[in-house]
């Protein structure tokens, strides 16, 4: 590698890591700002709020790398053609392709961490996060979620686990009740299905039908079968919905998994297949990134230190805006929900190539 090469990729990893971090904890601490109000009543310690921040920090992190990278490619370049560098470069004989090749290595590989930070870090740390805003709110974690798996209590204590949950259907599947009395387990029910029936009732808005039940007497020892069966202790699926977990507290695998679950129940989750294709194009564009900040440096002055990063950022916004509305699309079925998290990410990446390839030597 050239010493001139090795120069500018200095200045980029550093320009990129002061630009990303800086721009991730100014979001992380307007998040704490959102919600310190709610936090404030239970008198919260420094060292927790500097904690929420903290766990929020790979989550913006990710988000606002693409932005970072093409501030830091359109700002190192801009200055190395403002100031002839690349002129004496191409006057000595050398190809600026050649000193852009470990930039494009690096846009790979800058591609590579932020789908491993996606996959691993941010699901982790967010999903901390949630549990300590709960803590902080002084609100008690009453049911677990993993990949479709609901876990919680009864209003009457009984501990209940569901199968699979379909929010969208206000369906549970594979529901099991355990009621105790003393201490001790007096009857277990075990319902095929159950599904969330609207009242007219004034004291309630509705209640959970169980379907094809089977009642464990097991104090009496005896085996019952019921067609239906209203629950009264169960929540509503609103108090499902609270702890259900976001698309970025979980990884590819874990929403493979649940989306193979409700595929095999008979349920095709749109939106988790959008979700599940966005975990994986989105890291991509870190790549597309670097490469335009590249290229339009090279098309003649683009201008100072404060014009590039606003042109890196309205470009950012517009590609945010563009794929945002695509996963919108994808999430009503307007766009097939394979196409709709890839469209804008191949269709800025063939720009973006193109006028890398049109480089003039």
């Amino acid at each position: 590698m050239l010493i001139i090469q090795r120069h500018y990729l200095k200045e980029f990893f550093k320009l990129l890591s002061l630009i990303s971090t800086g721009l991730a904890l100014i979001f992380s601490i307007l998040d704490l700002i959102d919600k310190i109000d709610d936090f404030m009543p239970n008198r919260p310690s420094l060292g927790s709020l500097l904690l929420y921040v903290f766990l929020n920090f790979p989550k913006y992190l990710l988000y606002l790398l693409p932005a970072a990278m093409l501030i830091c490619s359109l700002f190192i370049f801009t200055q190395a053609s403002r100031n002839k560098e690349l002129i004496v470069i191409k006057a000595t004989g050398g190809k600026l392709r050649n000193l852009f090749y470990p930039f494009v290595l690096s846009g790979i590989s800058i591609s590579i961490f932020a789908f491993i930070i996606g996959e691993f870090v941010a699901p982790d740390f967010s999903r901390r996060s949630d549990e300590l805003k709960n803590t902080l709110e002084n609100k008690e974690k009453k049911l677990i979620f993993k990949e479709g798996t609901l876990w919680l209590r009864a209003t009457d204590g009984s501990p209940v686990r569901i199968e699979l949950y379909i929010p969208e259907k206000r369906l549970a599947k594979g529901v099991s009740i355990f009621i105790s009395e003393k201490d001790s387990l007096k009857e277990r029910l075990e319902a095929e299905e159950g599904e969330w029936i609207k009242t007219e009732s004034q004291s309630s808005k509705g209640v959970w039908r169980l379907k094809r039940v089977t009642v464990y007497d097991i104090q009496n020892k005896n085996i019952s079968e019921v067609p239906e069966l209203n629950y009264p202790y169960l929540e509503s699926p609103d108090f499902f919905s609270e702890g259900i977990r976001k698309p970025e507290e979980m990884g590819i695998g874990e929403l493979y998994r649940y989306a193979e679950r409700l595929k095999k129940a008979g349920f095709k989750n749109t939106k988790l297949l959008v979700d599940l294709n966005s975990k994986v194009s989105y890291p991509l564009v870190n790549f597309f990134m670097i490469l335009l900040g590249i290229s339009l440096s090279m098309r003649g002055r683009v201008g100072g230190g404060l014009f590039v990063a606003g042109l890196g950022l309205l470009i950012s916004t517009i590609y945010w805006f563009l794929y945002t509305m695509l996963l919108s699309l994808g999430y009503a079925g307007v766009v097939p929900p394979v196409v709709a998290p890839w469209l804008v990410p191949i269709v800025f990446g063939v720009i973006t190539i193109h006028l890398f390839r049109n480089i003039q030597e």
